[in-house]
């Protein structure tokens, strides 16, 4: 029972995924989320369903992702909080990319409050090099069925271009290409960045070495969630 009560201990946190594009917020929130047993909220994941079938959201959403913007707020803020308010969500839920601006991180904090989660918000501020961003960025495919996400460098499928999991034909997101990259990370360093102060003055930030295997990245988290045993 003991094991047990931390592992539901930490299904009450808030966890948010910090760091610049590439360093595998992404891939390293999944595996936590599938650990805990909570959702994984990614604004990307639910922008890319909305363009991929075409709703009006994702038709809002569309040029602004591939111009390597920021979808506005109004937007963006809204959704969080009707995902966060549905029951899967009521023992926590893993954030992997969100907020991306100081605005959003406050009307976040607000959302959290107002569902108990405040004090419970744990940020992880994902640290990995330069050389090694960009090498992750130019390899990374994602599978149009199901979005798993490979890497053609370091983690690449067992059949050249297809999923492991379904088939899925493996592509270069929109917002992988060199162009999109560079505005991507122009506009984390502008915008971004700053959360890493904020989150740092509020005593909710843990810096977490983004450099090893997933699966060994995650027991790092888990253990600083208290569930190391999860």
């Amino acid at each position: 029972m003991g094991s047990g009560g931390a592992q539901a201990e930490a299904r009450r946190h808030a966890v948010i995924f910090l760091g610049a594009p590439g360093v595998g917020k992404g891939t390293q929130a999944k595996e936590v989320a599938r650990a805990l047993q909570v959702p994984h909220l990614s604004t990307g994941d639910m922008f890319r369903d909305h363009v991929g079938r075409g709703t009006g959201l994702g038709q809002k959403a569309k040029p602004v992702m591939q111009s390597g913007e920021l979808v506005p707020d109004e937007i963006v803020l809204g959704m969080v909080e009707e995902r966060i308010a549905r029951p899967d969500c009521e023992r926590g839920f893993i954030f992997d990319g969100f907020p991306r601006t100081l605005a959003q991180a406050e009307a976040l904090d607000r959302i959290l409050a107002a569902r108990s989660f405040g004090k419970s918000t744990v940020v992880l501020h994902v640290v990995v090099a330069e050389e090694q961003l960009l090498r992750r960025l130019t390899g990374r495919r994602s599978c149009k069925l199901c979005g798993e996400i490979y890497n053609v460098f370091d983690r690449p499928p067992k059949q050249e271009g297809r999923c492991d999991k379904d088939g899925g034909e493996l592509v270069l997101r929109d917002d992988d290409r060199e162009e999109v990259i560079r505005a991507r990370k122009a506009a984390y360093e502008r915008q971004t960045r700053p959360l890493v102060a904020y989150y740092q003055n509020k005593g909710a930030l843990v810096e977490l070495d983004g450099v090893g295997a997933p699966e060994a990245i995650a027991r790092k988290v888990l253990e600083i969630l208290g569930a190391g045993g999860a």
